[in-house]
């Protein structure tokens, strides 16, 4: 999906741990244009609580259309109370087929606490293996980072924000201003 008029945007690292009876999901704060750093303090990790049932949401890509994606699964999260798992495929669906969401640029990790899922614009609904998701720019290197860290005795959280700091090392969109949040199911 290359578009020449689109600026560049850069500089999100969204990391989730599953382990312990919680997962943790990690954001860094750097948004980037080119080779500049926009802002640094940027809150891409948030949680929901439609109905009652808390969901923590990290996003990598265009902060309107992740707001806007944001604001979708929390109405299917209204409409399916409970059950992040149909939620998630039903936003996915909606993205996909949608004229209007198919052009969204953005991605999103999902939990509930006991379920974790990466959602796509080409309509994916992944459950990531060895209980570990990232995305976006330094998505790979967090990734890595953390499921090296997988094999210590480290809790959810040290082994976010040191595979956040990690990736912070080396990807140069990547910042160790980090907000993290914490759910348990």
């Amino acid at each position: 999906m290359a578009d020449d008029t689109f600026p560049g945007w850069h500089g999100t690292t969204i990391l989730a741990v599953r382990r312990g009876g919680q997962v943790v999901v990690a954001g860094d704060g750097q948004v980037s244009l080119g080779n500049t750093v926009i802002k640094g303090t940027a809150r891409k990790v948030r949680r929901l609580s439609p109905g009652g049932h808390d969901v923590v949401c990290g996003f990598a890509g265009s902060t309107a259309d992740a707001f806007t994606l944001l604001e979708r699964l929390e109405k299917k999260l209204e409409s399916a109370p409970g059950q992040v798992a149909r939620a998630c495929v039903e936003l996915a669906k909606d993205w996909r087929t949608d004229k209007y969401l198919r052009n969204l640029e953005a991605m999103l990790i999902v939990t509930d606490g006991a379920d974790l899922f990466v959602l796509t614009g080409a309509g994916d609904v992944l459950e990531p293996e060895h209980d570990v998701a990232a995305i976006g720019s330094g998505g790979n290197f967090a990734l890595a980072a953390a499921r090296g860290l997988m094999q210590s005795d480290l809790s959810a959280e040290d082994v976010a924000r040191r595979a956040m700091a990690i990736a912070a090392e080396i990807c140069v969109f990547t910042n160790g201003n980090l907000t993290v949040e914490t759910i348990s199911k």
